[in-house]
């Protein structure tokens, strides 16, 4: 008979998800404009203490709260098992949407809104999963600590990075942890599907760029105009594609790719293969070589007033162990004139994809699907995974969801009509209770 796993979760997560997007979390990168942290983290309180789980709510400025609890395992003498995940999201326009983007709509077999993707839907999953256990008595194998935490998406340094400076001790014994962005599924056929389970992510390098030049009047010839010069460095920025760089995560996920799709990649032009991934391959290309993406552009105050200064702001990701290299190809392309200072810049992070966690892993989602086959793969984005690993912490992209073939699963993360399968969420429930049972 197929184990029906925790029936209660899987009936409440749905709901449990909608009610944490109705919480509106938008982070704007600023603590008087941005909402809701401090809500949402006494919601999940609240919603822990009625199973008997005690947490705690932080705040490192006033609003900016997350939540840290520690469920005890049945052998204390083994490392502790981090579960984290941050409750802020980014700003949604009502206009663009076909729902509202804080409604949490149940429609079509999705749960709608800001966040269902990123990262609501792990948060539910997890917190609809150890509730069911504190009313059936269930105890993980060693102590599992949850964290809620507020501002990842502004590079977690009210977040993260506040609790790991502040508060390590809420970490103590923890030698593992899963999070966001893995584990989710590619559909090569009906009997076959990859698993991306995420063992690395790109650095963090924003910056800001700032040219010089001589101000005067708009109708005059200028040879020294700011604008132009900085136009000209965000253009060569913008325009370049940097050379492909094959790290050991990625060389597992393209020989994975290549032995399910039965084709040969080319590892100096590995894009074209890609393509048959979709629309996924747009994010697995760009952790196949350091980016940099101009984003904001600001100069002048009138038409016919040529300004001193013109700035710009560039979003730079580099990989694991090229820091150095990504800021030689960064003065190449920007050039003489161009000032260059960081915005934020944090670490790169890679691990591998070996051990008894990983093994527990993959148990648990060919348990569930057995066409499943996980393979680890570089995030082209950033993670709180940059701030746990700071205590020594392995950290992983672990958030289960099996995805219906036909989903444009990379377009939902930031985008708009972001939105996650019901039978994915309750699939996801199912994977991570007999991962945290076996872990």
């Amino acid at each position: 008979m197929e184990n029906p796993g925790p029936v209660q979760a899987q009936a409440e997560v749905a709901e449990l998800l909608s009610e944490l997007i109705r919480i509106d979390t938008t982070n704007t990168g600023d603590t008087a404009t941005s909402a809701g942290e401090r809500a949402a983290a006494e919601w999940v309180a609240g919603k822990l203490d009625e199973v008997g789980i005690g947490s705690q709510v932080l705040e490192s400025e006033r609003g900016r709260a997350s939540l840290v609890a520690r469920i005890p395992g049945a052998d204390p003498g083994r490392p502790a098992l981090l579960v984290h995940g941050h409750l802020d999201v980014v700003p949604a326009d009502p206009a663009e949407w076909s729902v509202h983007p804080f409604s949490g709509e149940e429609r079509d077999g999705y749960v709608w809104g800001r966040g269902a993707v990123d990262m609501k839907d792990m948060d539910a999953m997890v917190l609809a999963l150890v509730r069911e256990w504190a009313r059936t008595g269930v105890q993980p194998p060693r102590d599992v600590v949850l964290a809620y935490v507020a501002d990842e998406e502004a590079g977690g340094k009210l977040g993260a990075r506040w609790l790991v400076d502040e508060h390590p001790d809420l970490f103590e014994g923890c030698s593992e942890a899963i999070s966001e962005v893995g584990g989710f599924s590619i559909t090569v056929r009906d009997d076959l599907r990859l698993y991306l389970v995420q063992t690395a992510e790109k650095g963090l390098a924003w910056m800001r760029l700032t040219a010089g030049g001589r101000p005067g009047h708009g109708s005059f010839v200028h040879d020294d105009n700011a604008v132009t010069r900085l136009c000209q460095a965000v253009a060569r920025l913008g325009s370049t594609r940097l050379p492909t760089v094959l790290t050991p995560p990625m060389r597992q996920f393209l020989a994975a790719v290549e032995e399910a799709y039965g084709i040969e990649i080319d590892p100096d032009e590995p894009e074209e293969a890609l393509a048959r991934l979709g629309s996924i391959s747009r994010m697995i290309g760009a952790a196949l070589r350091n980016t940099a993406n101009p984003t904001m552009l600001q100069a002048g105050y009138k038409t016919n007033v040529i300004p001193g200064t013109a700035s710009a702001t560039v979003d730079g990701r580099f990989l694991h162990g090229q820091a150095e290299e990504f800021e030689r190809q960064l003065a190449n392309l920007v050039g003489e004139g161009v000032q260059r200072e960081w915005i934020v810049h944090d670490q790169a992070v890679e691990t591998t994809f070996d051990g008894p966690l990983v093994d527990s892993m993959v148990a648990a989602l060919r348990s569930e699907d057995d066409g499943a086959r996980p393979v680890p793969f570089t995030m082209s984005g950033g993670t709180d995974a940059k701030s746990f690993e700071r205590l020594g912490i392995r950290c992983f992209g672990f958030s289960p969801l099996r995805l219906p073939a036909d989903l444009d699963f990379a377009s939902l993360f930031h985008g708009i009509d972001e939105r996650v399968p019901v039978e994915s969420l309750r699939f996801g429930v199912r994977v991570l209770d007999r991962f945290l049972r076996a872990a």
